[in-house]
């Protein structure tokens, strides 16, 4: 679906990481160079034509990414760096100032590293605790295990949407109605969900979310943080700089601009965020209900053929997400990986981020599938021919 709009894929390349990063369509790229051909100047700083339409372009993105996700106004969605810059932000700009010793952050095993240790670098500053909500016989997330988990001195519930190994689609909105009855905030990473399937923050009546523009087939190092206004109001930036200040004369006299300005400090990845806007359009042009349904037959696809090849262990055989984790028996994964990738099969092996996970699905490193719209059934045919000959891949390795 679509594949004539990616240039790489003109390469003879299988690309199976979208988890980590997915492909640019030509749009974003021409966005990108038409900035820094036609019109390259700074955000915010100029009295100049060419600056003023880098301002226009520049706040035409917050524009589309407030539309994306139904946020409820402009302020609300904060440009960063990525998920990674957005969490923690809210955990050192706003949650650094709002916990005490002793109160409870609940996050859980299959999380990423950038929901985990913000969350560690609170407990060892402040003395937070950090609790688990425990998984599932799937290793998925419940609503009856989050409200097992929650205590009286639970204030904070951070989790993904989507995992980026188990790949399990978390009960949001359901978490966060049962928190906020219970005084809890909650923080979603919606990093592996935001190019798969709708997100509505209002409907969500999520907290803070975050998320990366360049698993949704945007630039890498633009991201978005968003949070209710009346939160981020109360934030303090943890970048501090021009741009984000509206005066000061001295130590005492220093005075910040209103939001979003104030948590955007110092010049941005300007033609990242100008190319983001493409890839927003171009994903509203697809569907994402769309991309969902395509995304769930593929691996549908993929799973029936591996469940075919008696030494390959899918770790996460129930989910819903395109994300498909396994293991070739008695080969370590990384080396399975350097095979695939003789044959320009490219595909993720290792911890993932996620090197909690180890102490609940029993092994350390698996390879990983994780599956986009410009992925074909004829490239998972592809996939499962050199992987059913293990002969082959012992051979090749050596």
């Amino acid at each position: 679906m679509h594949r004539e709009d990616f240039p790489m894929l003109k390469e003879n390349l299988v690309y199976f990481d979208n988890g980590a990063t997915t492909l640019k369509p030509y749009s974003v790229i021409k966005k990108m160079c038409e900035y820094y051909e036609k019109y390259g100047a700074n955000a915010h700083r100029g009295d100049y034509d060419i600056s003023f339409k880098v301002d226009q372009e520049y706040e035409n993105t917050r524009s589309l990414v407030k539309d994306f996700i139904n946020a409820k106004s402009l302020e609300e969605v904060i440009f960063t760096s990525g998920s990674t810059e957005g969490i923690n932000m809210v955990a050192k700009g706003f949650f650094e100032n709002f916990l005490e010793a002793g109160d409870e952050v609940l996050i859980s095993k299959s999380e990423h590293a950038s929901n985990v240790l913000p969350w560690f670098y609170l407990a060892n500053k402040i003395g937070i605790k950090i609790n688990y909500i425990e998984l599932d016989d799937n290793h998925y997330i419940t609503l009856e295990n989050v409200k097992r988990a929650i205590t009286p001195n639970t204030k904070v519930i951070s989790l993904a949407y989507i995992t980026n190994v188990i790949g399990d689609i978390r009960p949001i909105k359901e978490i966060c109605q049962l928190a906020h009855e219970n005084n809890i905030f909650v923080v979603c990473d919606a990093a592996q969900s935001i190019g798969h399937r709708k997100t509505d923050v209002q409907d969500l009546d999520v907290d803070f979310l975050t998320f990366s523009a360049h698993k949704m087939c945007g630039p890498t190092g633009v991201g978005i943080l968003y949070g209710k206004k009346e939160l981020l109001e109360e934030m303090e930036p943890i970048i501090l700089g021009g741009g984000m200040n509206e005066s000061f004369d001295n130590e005492k006299e220093v005075y910040y601009k209103g939001l979003p300005t104030r948590l955007e400090a110092g010049t941005p990845n300007i033609a990242g965020v100008i190319g983001f806007s493409e890839a927003i359009k171009y994903l509203n042009d697809i569907g994402l209900d769309k991309i969902s349904e395509y995304e769930k037959n593929l691996r549908d696809y993929l799973i029936d053929k591996l469940l075919d090849i008696p030494y390959i262990d899918i770790i996460n055989l129930e989910s819903d997400s395109g994300i498909v984790s396994f293991n070739v028996n008695e080969i370590f994964s990384q080396d399975v990986a350097y095979y695939l990738n003789k044959y320009n099969i490219c595909v993720r092996a290792g911890s993932h981020c996620a090197k909690i996970l180890k102490s609940e699905v029993g092994v350390t490193n698996t390879l990983r599938i994780s599956l986009y719209f410009y992925n074909t059934y004829e490239e998972i045919d592809d996939l499962i021919d050199l992987l059913k000959d293990k002969d082959k891949i012992l051979k090749e390795m050596l």
